[in-house]
């Protein structure tokens, strides 16, 4: 029996500082080889660090990884695996308030929303428009790309401008 090999990225988006060691610790573990991260700070959450680290390993590397990194406090993170032979690829998205986020990734990185997921949002909102839109973001993972999109941002050394709502 073969095994396919898949490769992915993880990022953590923040950590604190303490956290790290243990951080690489559990993704080593996770994909069965010591890891070396290099760290740098998160300029969105200052005290916190951030990291990505592309990976390779067998299918299901990806779940592995977003299993032991899910129980730390204070974390966020994505965790990419590529498509192989037979298998969707995916992401996994955490983040301390919203807990973890799973969807299947085509091959450009889009969220792939299966046709029973849509077909539970269309009975769930029976017709109401705003609750078709509700399970839909629901089903996209909305919620967790809008609490890490600040963070994504600052990995690509840009300036973060915060707006906060008013009233």
């Amino acid at each position: 029996m073969s095994t396919h090999v898949t490769r992915g990225v993880l990022f953590v988006h923040s950590a604190p500082r303490a956290l790290c060691p243990h951080l690489e610790w559990a993704a080593g573990k996770a994909l069965g080889h010591a890891v070396s991260f290099s760290w740098v700070d998160q300029p969105v959450l200052p005290g916190t660090l951030r990291t990505e680290y592309e990976w390779e390993g067998p299918v299901g590397s990806g779940a592995a990884l977003a299993s032991a990194l899910r129980g730390w406090e204070h974390l966020r993170f994505e965790v990419t695996e590529e498509a192989s032979p037979g298998v969707d690829g995916g992401r996994f998205m955490h983040t301390p308030d919203l807990g973890v986020f799973y969807s299947h990734m085509d091959a450009l990185g889009n969220t792939v929303v299966p046709e029973d997921r849509i077909i539970y949002a269309l009975e769930v909102a029976a017709g109401d428009p705003e609750e078709i839109s509700r399970e839909l973001r629901l089903a996209l993972g909305r919620a967790w790309d809008e609490e890490l999109e600040p963070f994504r941002h600052a990995g690509d050394q840009t300036p973060v401008v915060w707006f906060h709502r008013v009233g």
